[in-house]
């Protein structure tokens, strides 16, 4: 697995380390796997249509999508859920709610997350990138972009990066890194940096968390302290917002 420019790998699944999942969790994952990769196919297949506007069968394939998506039990529960949730019916949310815990874990986080420690905020939006993906191969990408806003009233150095990323199965590498894209930028008071990066995945969802660490870099022998990247999802189903920071 090459992630970010550092090549790296999961180790061999072991029972002792994954842990045992009930034969029902099992299936219910496979089943998760399965039909998101057709629903990635089916995408794949429109894009492709519309490029040779083969209007009739990017037609077909659209409404093919829409059945599926009122199909689909993951995005079927989770606007079940929303709804509720508007209506104020919260005894319902709470069953679609437990219910998406069983099926697909993952599918509870948002593609994106936002969290401020010290003054300094970091959001996150994630996307699946189709043309960069072989479903059938069992290769899943997704990009990221990531904003960095120092409201704080001393300027800060990023030093290093440390994420967590954990793939549908449950397998979780950790990785450490100096700086961000080639850069360990300077973020002035009321300034922020931005910038993407990618993660591929076997699996058609995960997730990702982590944090930066920093220090201030306005009197010397300051000491580094961590800034928390707050967990999201990469997930080919997406959420209600499929859009970049």
């Amino acid at each position: 697995m090459q992630w970010a420019g550092v090549r790296s790998s999961f180790p061999a699944p072991t029972a002792a380390w994954m842990g045992r999942r009930p034969r029902t969790e099992e299936k219910a994952a496979a089943s998760l796997i399965m039909r998101s990769q057709k629903y990635a196919m089916l995408k794949q297949q429109l894009a492709v249509a519309a490029q040779f506007e083969d209007y009739k069968e990017a037609a077909r394939l659209r409404d093919s999508l829409r059945s599926f998506e009122e199909e689909e039990p993951v995005l079927r529960l989770r606007g079940l859920m929303r709804k509720a949730i508007e209506e104020e019916r919260f005894e319902d949310a709470a069953k679609y709610r437990d219910e998406l815990k069983i099926l697909a874990p993952h599918s509870l986080l948002k593609c994106s997350s936002d969290a401020t420690t010290l003054g300094i905020r970091v959001q996150v939006r994630s996307v699946y990138i189709e043309s960069r993906s072989q479903p059938l191969k069992g290769q899943f990408f997704f990009a990221y972009r990531i904003r960095i806003t120092n409201n704080s009233q001393r300027p800060v150095q990023l030093l290093r990066r440390h994420w967590i990323v954990t793939d549908g199965n449950g397998r979780t590498e950790n990785i450490w890194g100096v700086g961000v894209v080639g850069e360990q930028p300077v973020i002035f008071p009321r300034t922020g940096f931005e910038y993407s990066s990618a993660c591929p995945l076997s699996t058609p969802n995960g997730r990702m968390e982590g944090d930066f660490e920093m220090k201030h870099i306005d009197k010397a022998g300051s000491s580094t302290f961590n800034v928390a990247i707050a967990p999201f999802s990469l997930s080919i189903l997406g959420d209600d917002n499929d859009v970049l920071l």
